[in-house]
């Protein structure tokens, strides 16, 4: 589950790999019990982690309804929830406190090992969100990555996580509107408090962030994004529905939340912008070097140090750029390594698409592709159907390509979402990774899965990013042997798409620990990825103000990758690939540690 849900939609929290995390290790499973008082034990313990941790998310669901919209549980898709609101967020950490008092009367070695891997997994969220409750993250409301009212805006075409398909799920949306204007006002007091206590965005991200707030703001209620369902209301609605939905629409949008929007875009501008800082890292704000450690474990769920991961991160960027040595002459490229991403994309040839149309069809061509081979790789595959989709042109020029899961209750299928905003620049080369990564077998195989799994529902809908990006990463990797690197171009899309993630190490741990400048990371990014200014901008100033996310994606990749290793070398002839992806996905999303145990039980196990 996700602590502080603004930081990403599939991100955070889960258990640290070692001692420091204050969790109990993630042991062998106990002995069979020898008396009928032990079994009413253990069977007293299982209940009680189930009733825990089914409170838990209920909880947690309330506090962050979005989130659990975007997670498939479409329970509250009527209410937005106010977590910014200081008294809110006392309230949840009081019941947090008291959820890990009763964890601690729970006997974890009554627990069977899925059991204890629910009490490993909620010890940590527990602990993580206590520790990061701390610091002040609801005085930074609002950013370009996420803010409440473009968030919501993406829902109103109707293609999102929130359905809009009958009355009452625009009775929903309509309701989440109006109680966007409490959250604004809650904002933009966070933000004046923000200013008094030094706790403020830098001022690059703020600037990106403000056109996208004045383009919410409409002239009339017809011409507000926000009122867009009513242009497309169902035939099927009743007249007396359509009548009463249209006038609700009007009166919410005109009367309340336009203006509210305007209040925050002129706040920002006016008020917000000249107390912004000019500095790029979190190490800059009150407290903010441990801040950002904290960000750091519960993203990566490691206990590595933002310095060994900058470490990691060097070492990965230069074995990237040996790969480039060897794939950049297959290319017809024979410059330094280092050059290689440039000169690809600077070639007529990688970009072979004039509309929308091609570039779908060719995504869907990899997924026949790849459905014709993933059998021999898995054995554990979601039921869940996966579709390729076109971002909605109403969404496009703020989206990035996404995966959004299947509804729970089988309504929505899992789809890859292609962000294609000009097919003539749109390049082939990263395709096929892409589609690895967002498509099957990366999130599709990972998050639909889980939720068939029969997990609880803190499982279910929860999660970390260290696995779940982890997971996609490493997905991208099986491309070679599913036979669809053979194309140089398709090979070095895979590596280019690796090198980001390992420059990502790079640049967060430089700009939150040791004091590079935003155009110092900016710099980092052309030079290392051959990105364009605006490119390396964007992605610099997403790391500016999510610090940590962006980590946790090669370090869950990397260490899945070294127990598939260490697999192989302890199994020989033995090991299985299908067994072994089975044993990473069969409990849904894991924290490392967790994983780790587990890998290292079946290795056991099987010799």
């Amino acid at each position: 589950m996700n602590p502080f849900f603004k930081t990403g939609v599939l991100a955070t929290a889960a258990l640290l790999l070692c001692a420091s995390a204050g969790a109990a290790p993630a042991t062998a499973p106990a002995s069979a019990p020898a008396s009928a008082s032990a079994s009413a034990a253990d069977t007293q313990a299982g209940k009680a982690i189930n009733k825990l941790v089914d409170e838990y998310y209920d909880a947690y669901a309330r506090f962050e309804p979005v989130w659990a919209t975007e997670s498939g549980d479409g329970r509250f898709d009527g209410q937005l929830g106010l977590p910014i609101a200081p008294k809110n967020r006392d309230a949840q950490f009081a019941l947090y406190r008291g959820y890990l008092k009763r964890l601690g009367t729970i006997p974890r070695e009554r627990l069977n090992p899925r059991d204890q891997a629910s009490y490993d997994i909620v010890k940590f969220e527990l602990e993580t969100a206590l520790r990061l409750g701390a610091f002040p993250e609801h005085l930074l409301p609002v950013d370009q990555m996420f803010n409440m009212p473009v968030f919501m805006a993406n829902y109103a075409g109707g293609q999102g996580a929130q359905p809009l398909a009958t009355p009452q799920d625009y009775r929903n949306y309509l309701s989440r509107l109006d109680q966007m204007v409490a959250y604004i006002d809650q904002a933009i007091a966070n933000m004046r408090e923000g200013v008094k206590r030094g706790v403020v965005h830098p001022r690059e991200p703020m600037l990106s962030l403000l056109p996208q707030l004045k383009a919410l703001v409409a002239a009339t209620p017809e011409a507000s994004i926000f009122y867009s369902p009513i242009k497309a209301l169902p035939a099927g609605f009743s007249s007396a529905d359509k009548t009463k939905l249209t006038a609700s629409y009007r009166k919410t949008v005109g009367e309340k939340l336009n203006p509210a929007l305007a209040r925050l875009a002129t706040y920002v501008e006016k008020d917000y912008l000249p107390a912004t800082r000019t500095t790029a890292g979190w190490g800059a704000l009150p407290n903010g070097a441990e801040w950002y450690k904290a960000r750091v474990a519960a993203m990566t769920t490691t206990s590595l140090t933002p310095e060994q991961i900058h470490e990691i991160g060097q070492k990965e960027v230069a074995r990237i750029q040996g790969e480039y040595g060897k794939i950049g002459p297959k290319m017809g490229y024979t410059g330094p390594a280092a050059g290689l991403p440039r000169w690809v994309s600077e070639q007529p040839k990688y970009k072979p698409f004039t509309s929308d149309a091609q570039v779908i069809a060719m995504f869907e061509k990899i997924d026949a592709d790849v459905r014709t081979k993933l059998p021999k790789l898995f054995s554990l595959m979601p039921k869940a159907p996966l579709e390729v989709r076109l971002e909605p042109e109403l969404t496009r020029e703020t989206a990035s390509d996404h995966y959004s899961s299947p509804a729970a209750d089988g309504s929505r299928p899992g789809v890859f979402w292609s962000v294609v905003n000009d097919p003539t620049k749109y390049g082939s080369t990263g395709m096929v990774t892409l589609y690895l990564h967002e498509g099957q077998p990366g999130h599709h195989f990972h998050i639909a899965l889980t939720q068939e799994l029969g997990l609880p529902n803190f499982r279910k809908f929860g999660g970390n990013t260290a696995f779940t990006e982890g997971w996609a990463l490493y997905a991208e990797t099986l491309g070679k042997e599913m036979g669809l690197f053979d194309k140089p171009e398709d090979y070095f899309g895979h590596l280019n798409d690796e090198m980001l993630r390992a420059a990502r190490l790079v640049v967060d741990t430089g700009m939150h620990t040791k004091g590079w400048s935003r155009d110092q990371a900016i710099t980092y990014f052309r030079e290392t990825l051959g990105y364009s200014e605006l490119e390396a901008r964007a992605q610099i100033e997403r790391y500016m103000v999510m610090p940590g996310q962006a980590l946790a994606y090669k370090i869950g990749a990397l260490k899945i990758m070294e127990l598939r290793q260490r697999a192989q070398a302890a199994l020989g002839d033995k090991f299985n690939l299908p067994a072994f992806h089975r044993v990473v996905l069969d409990e849904g999303t894991l924290p490392l540690a967790v994983l780790e145990a587990k890998v290292d039980r079946w290795i056991a196990a099987s010799k």
